[in-house]
């Protein structure tokens, strides 16, 4: 699958989640940009989130392809982050 230099990327998040902090401290890392949206203050996210994920757990994370999809991980699966995003 090939990667795009700068996917856009959505996190959901809760701010007790350990996981969620694992994920953004891996994009801190290997300098991805993206965009928080924490599912507890903000409703219209967390439904979006359960919409797209159909689960309440976080983190969900989304990136937009090239192609004007949407790849959606469940949970902070780090190998599939470092396929998707071309991180070697």
């Amino acid at each position: 699958m090939p990667t795009q230099k700068n996917p856009q990327v959505i996190i959901y998040t809760t701010p007790s989640c350990v996981y969620c902090k694992m994920a953004k401290e891996f994009f801190a890392k290997h300098n991805v940009s993206y965009e928080e949206k924490n599912v507890v203050e903000d409703a219209e996210a967390r439904n979006t989130m359960i919409t797209k994920s159909g689960q309440m757990g976080v983190p969900v994370i989304q990136i937009a392809q090239d192609n004007g999809q949407a790849v959606i991980i469940i949970g902070f699966d780090q190998a599939r982050l470092k396929e998707l995003l071309g991180i070697a």
